[in-house]
């Protein structure tokens, strides 16, 4: 991204505390379904000019409700005690500050209205909990206003079917409704960390545990950059304790599921729940995407794990670090030296191991084994954890960027991967602070000269909203200019630039085979079609 892009460290707040665990994707919820598929949209809606929803307006009511002898109209008022989850602030958080324009731009991937967006799978949750799935609009305005009108607590984007989604019943054969092309999308939940953090449990988080989330972004970004040549990836914060990428690069966008399931499953590496055993069982060498992940994962397993989280404190826990460990003598002298020292700290206890070891605890101690033990040690306490499951099918919804979380009135915020250390999930803002900020700039708090520029600014750009808002048009922008060449090259012959992975498996092949049989799996993973161009070309397979 540009330098002029990036996101502003957000000052900290104290996040609500909340024993309700909200599942980020609501695609299995017990909810009721509503289908509207009957829904028809006027042709008069198509060419409405009527710019009473404009997006992004300046605060208060719009030209046409104020008479020319009125006074200047007020901000928009929201009682000091309202609650982001109150239907009159949602309302105004569409009206006001959602960027329609720039999602529609996202998901239809051109400025001009196609089928990447008309037959786009919306779903949304209503303020009732219910829950309406195969909405489709044909243009950001028919989308906006019907969100408006709907006024839903959260929606979901869905995959682009082979039909308009409100059409699916009028077909003659089921099977004629497909989906054709949805984002690659990742889902990290700090949940699934509860067996190694210390700090926090379910759904609530801190700076100590967010750093596990800064972990896996910066492991998974750099592998679908790095190893599968992906380049217009966005990373979300869920609002709560987790986090999205979206891959919009075409190739990612028209996988099918196999293809998913094998990116799903190189990148997965933790296998097993919290009663399982040793959780990390990779070959040797190193596949170079693991040992690219250990590198990058060292110091916050020093840092993030050892001193903030303190693992092995406990003597149960410090149990499970000696389980891990290949030699009993070892484990045995380990245990008695812990035993003798209660208080000894998790960084004590990992140096001990080494320390014992030269020390000679264990007469038949096989060096190398214990070094790929604390290597596995490390990838399992630092390594990302994903929901695979979210990955692997097309027709997985997952929640929209930009939406408001309903159990924190967070907003969904993009997270600038280049600068993921200085992302604060605690001050990120609410929806209610937000609305706030609008009032803060009221021109009637400004001099002649101020207030008449207050009027030329969208209401986004009086929030703290701004930097997300414009880090997302930056990442459209650039998404758009890359699909235009896309299009240019449809019909012309693979060049030697396109991207070549040069050690990336399927999943039957992960971490395992670096054979030039391998390669050429791979190579029809990420470029279907394209083998015969690139058989004969040599690339190297690890170096």
């Amino acid at each position: 991204m540009d330098q002029d892009s990036t996101l502003p460290d957000a000052p900290p707040t104290c996040l609500e505390d909340s024993d309700a665990e909200d599942k980020d994707d609501l695609s299995g919820s017990n909810v009721v379904v509503q289908d509207q598929s009957n829904a028809n949209v006027k042709l008069e809606d198509l060419f409405d000019e009527d710019d009473d929803d404009e997006e992004f307006p300046s605060s208060g009511v719009s030209k046409e409700d104020v008479p020319s002898s009125s006074p200047p109209p007020s901000p928009l008022q929201v009682a000091p005690s309202a609650k982001y989850s109150d239907p009159g602030v949602m309302k105004a958080f569409y009206q006001r500050l959602f960027p329609f324009r720039y999602l529609f731009q996202w998901l239809n991937h051109s400025m001009k209205p196609s089928n990447d967006f008309g037959h786009r799978e919306f779903a949304f949750t209503l303020q009732n909990d219910a829950y309406l799935r195969y909405q489709s609009f044909p243009t950001s305005d028919l989308l906006r206003k019907d969100i408006i009108r709907q006024n839903p607590s959260r929606f979901e984007i869905g995959p682009v079917y082979t039909t308009n989604p409100r059409d699916r019943k009028t077909l003659r054969k089921s099977s004629a409704f497909r989906p054709l092309a949805k984002e690659l999308v990742f889902d990290i939940d700090l949940t699934d960390y509860d067996e190694i953090r210390t700090c926090c449990d379910r759904a609530n988080i801190c700076h100590k545990c967010w750093s596990f989330i800064t972990m896996a972004i910066k492991v998974v970004d750099v592998a679908l950059k790095d190893d599968f040549g992906f380049q217009h990836i966005m990373w979300v914060y869920s609002g709560r304790r987790g986090a999205h990428a979206w891959i919009s690069d075409k190739r990612a966008r028209n996988m099918d599921d196999q293809r998913r399931r094998s990116i799903a499953g190189y990148l997965e590496v933790i296998k097993g729940g919290a009663q399982s055993g040793k959780k990390v069982n990779v070959k040797r060498p190193l596949h170079p995407h693991l040992a690219r992940s250990l590198e990058i994962l060292k110091e916050h397993f020093q840092n993030d794990v050892l001193v903030q989280q303190d693992p092995w404190a406990q003597p149960e826990k410090a149990e499970r670090l000696l389980q891990l460990l290949p030699d009993k003598m070892l484990n045995d002298a380990l245990r008695k030296k812990w035993e003798a020292a209660p208080g000894r700290s998790s960084a004590s206890k990992w140096a001990d191991i080494d320390a014992l070891a030269k020390a000679g605890a264990s007469k038949n101690l096989d060096g190398k084994a214990l070094l790929e033990a604390k290597q596995d040690i490390v990838l399992e306490y630092t390594y990302p954890r994903l929901d695979v499951e979210v990955s692997k099918k097309q027709i997985h919804l997952l929640k929209s960027p930009f939406v408001v979380h309903p159990g924190t009135g967070r907003v969904c915020v993009p997270i600038d991967s280049g600068r993921v250390e200085s992302f604060d999930p605690l001050g990120v803002p609410t929806v209610t602070e937000l609305i706030h900020e609008i009032d803060a700039w009221s021109p009637q708090n400004q001099d002649a000269e101020l207030e008449e520029e207050s009027k030329k600014l969208q209401d986004y750009e009086k929030t703290r909203l701004k930097p997300y808002v414009d880090y997302f048009r930056t990442h459209v922008g650039v998404l758009l200019r890359a699909e235009q060449g896309v299009r240019k090259r449809d019909n012309r012959s693979p060049s030697d630039e396109v991207a070549i992975v040069t050690h990336e498996q399927p999943a039957y092949l992960t971490h395992s085979d670096y054979s030039n049989a391998g390669a050429l799996l791979q190579l029809s993973t990420s470029f279907p079609g394209q083998e015969e161009h690139f058989k004969d070309k040599e690339y190297d397979i690890i170096k």
